[in-house]
């Protein structure tokens, strides 16, 4: 087995977390390509070429650390949200580096370690695996743009200079991401280790009601056709037109909501708003969104509004390879008898990318709270090492002999 060393893997997760620290608790601020970014990235590569593996940053700034021949990769992103916590994407970039470090080391067995770039969505999301996966084209990338109208083609020339071509994805024999929950799931029920069935589907609408703009004074209440009242009432019955459709892990958001003008003296003539919804079953979401769809069109026709309703996405949901997960969960069982369990993951992830390419699991350690996407995420350390220590029990089985 490959024999990690806690303290190392510890101490570089701190390391990390200090290179763009946002001096709010242990909260980070490394947006895709920012100058913090950079400089993690750039860190990154020299633990990679010291440990002995040899460090390749792609055209999208993914950095890879190599092993020799074929070898099982590890990994996830080291880039964070606008006000992003230490853990999310940097554990299985470090877990994956000490693995394969360790086993480096030892003298195999081969594992390589990747950190993808912009998986947070400054340019769309997950858009650094996306590349790679062949899922979204270069050329295409290039022309995505940030909140402040950026480019991502002029924003990754920042590291143009250490920028090679693509790894060639027939070289890993497979894909393991650690990450945290970012869910109370294994926080509430005291386990320690989850092995990610699939990640969850999901759709979403933008619903845009049109009804008359009016003085809020003088237009009496049975006289209006307020475009508010329209969403109003369609979020109030959502739940229960759901109800005989979903699971309780299937989700669905209302999330941005716009009124126009937007003033509070006019009647609102306008409201657009997101649907969003996932779970792990197409045949759910499906349903789900003939029955929002007829939900929608029912409300307008109550309350004289016009209505259109417009796409915006549709996610297909991604099995994990039942191999890896067999490994993981005797992995799993070996470390923590009892405290594990499977469960789908209802974020999005770069292995749900790199599925389309070669076999892809992944394992979730607890979020305390449940919390994540915010400064106060966090997990105890000692759940952090057992991830690790699964991990590498697991990688020790499957990996190709150096």
């Amino acid at each position: 087995m490959i024999s990690v060393n806690p303290e190392r893997f510890l101490s570089d997760l701190h390391t990390l977390r200090s290179i763009g620290s946002s001096g709010v608790g242990k909260g980070v601020l490394r947006r895709a390509f920012s100058e913090t970014d950079v400089a993690a990235r750039e860190w990154l590569v020299a633990q990679i070429a010291a440990a002995g593996l040899t460090p390749h940053v792609d055209p999208m700034g993914n950095v890879f650390g190599l092993a020799d021949g074929p070898s099982l990769l590890l990994g996830s992103h080291s880039d964070t949200q606008p006000e992003g916590g230490w853990l999310d994407g940097a554990l299985g970039v470090i877990a994956g580096l000490e693995i394969a470090r360790a086993a480096k080391a030892q003298g195999g067995p081969a594992v390589s370690v990747v950190s993808f770039q912009d998986e947070e969505g400054r340019f769309g999301g997950l858009t650094g695996s996306m590349v790679w996966s062949g899922k979204l084209s270069l050329e295409d990338a290039d022309r995505l743009t940030d909140a402040k109208g950026v480019t991502l083609g002029d924003a990754r020339q920042v590291m143009a200079e250490i920028a090679g071509d693509f790894v060639d994805p027939a070289r890993f024999t497979g894909f393991i991401e650690m990450h945290i929950e970012q869910g109370l799931t294994l926080d509430e029920t005291g386990e320690t280790i989850g092995v990610v069935t699939d990640i969850v589907g999901s759709r979403q609408l933008q619903v845009i009601y049109r009804g008359q703009q009016n003085h809020a004074g003088t237009t009496l209440m049975h006289q209006r056709r307020d475009a508010f009242q329209g969403l109003a009432a369609f979020t109030v019955a959502l739940n229960d037109r759901l109800r005989n459709i979903v699971t309780p892990r299937t989700v669905w958001t209302i999330g941005q909501v716009e009124l126009h003008p937007n003033a509070p003296s006019v009647v609102p003539g306008e409201a657009r708003f997101s649907v969003q919804w996932r779970d792990a079953d197409e045949d759910r979401l499906h349903r789900m969104e003939t029955c929002i769809r007829d939900l929608v069109q029912e409300i307008s026709q109550a309350n004289g509004l016009e209505v259109d309703i417009v796409p915006i996405k549709a996610l297909l949901p991604i099995p994990m390879e039942p191999a890896l997960q067999v490994a993981l969960q005797a992995a799993a069982e070996a470390e923590v008898p009892g405290k594990w369990r499977d469960m789908p993951s209802g974020a999005l992830h770069d292995a749900s990318n790199v599925a389309a390419l070669m076999p892809a699991a992944m394992l979730f350690v607890p979020s305390i709270g449940g919390i994540s996407h915010a400064f106060e995420e966090d997990t105890a350390e000692e759940h952090l090492v057992t991830g690790l220590r699964v991990l590498a029990r697991a990688a020790s089985a499957i990996s190709p002999s150096a």
